[in-house]
């Protein structure tokens, strides 16, 4: 019927522990049952004992508190058979709760080796090592944009850079071999200015 709609049955959660503990709450509240009916009966014993004193009974007076005394002693085993029950019971909640912080720290355990396979401690000085050069990179950069070298470093700066600049073959464009080509206008222009000092000239020879 279980399997009818399709529902799986799922897998009891009740372990051995817990039907021990249950068993054993069960004969403890038995047994204080029993004892608080010995007490009930005690105590009408005791006041029939009582009674039978005032009635000159003696003797079945004594024969019921001989059988009182009995029942008391028994009350006194009881008494340890239910502080024995109470005992194992705690011992055994507790036992539970210490098997489940031995779980969490088993799993827990295997959590850690597994991440110790997949970082070894030479890959985390090589990563504190890059860290830390990242932040010193960092640190010379911050300092250079807020100003902190001094004006000897900023000459050292320049003086370098220019052995680089010396130091670089620098190639200059070569000089055409073949004369520039006139432009039209600017020909014609050239020719007139030419004439015209020609002719001032032979003006001033005249």
């Amino acid at each position: 019927m279980g399997n009818v709609f399709g529902r799986k049955t799922q897998p009891s959660r009740i372990t051995e522990q817990d039907i021990a503990v249950l068993q054993l709450k069960q004969q403890r509240d038995k047994l204080k049952q029993y004892q608080k009916k010995i007490n009930l009966q005690l105590e009408k014993e005791r006041q029939l004992a009582k009674d039978l004193l005032k009635n000159g009974k003696k003797e079945k007076a004594l024969l019921l508190l001989k059988k009182k005394r009995y029942q008391d002693q028994l009350l006194d085993k009881t008494e340890n058979q239910i502080s024995n029950l109470e005992q194992m019971v705690q011992d055994i909640e507790f036992m539970q709760v210490e098997m489940k912080v031995v779980e969490g720290l088993k799993v827990g355990n295997e959590c850690l080796k597994r991440m110790h396979e997949i970082m070894s401690i030479e890959d985390v000085e090589r990563i504190m090592e890059e860290t830390q050069d990242a932040i010193e990179y960092q640190k010379q950069i911050d300092e250079l944009l807020a100003g902190a070298l001094t004006q000897e470093d900023d000459d050292a700066i320049l003086a370098e850079l220019r052995e680089i600049t010396e130091g670089e073959d620098v190639s200059l464009p070569e000089v055409p071999s073949e004369p520039v080509p006139e432009v039209p206008e600017v020909a014609q222009a050239a020719s007139e200015r030419k004439k015209a000092t020609k002719k001032g000239r032979e003006m001033l020879a005249a």
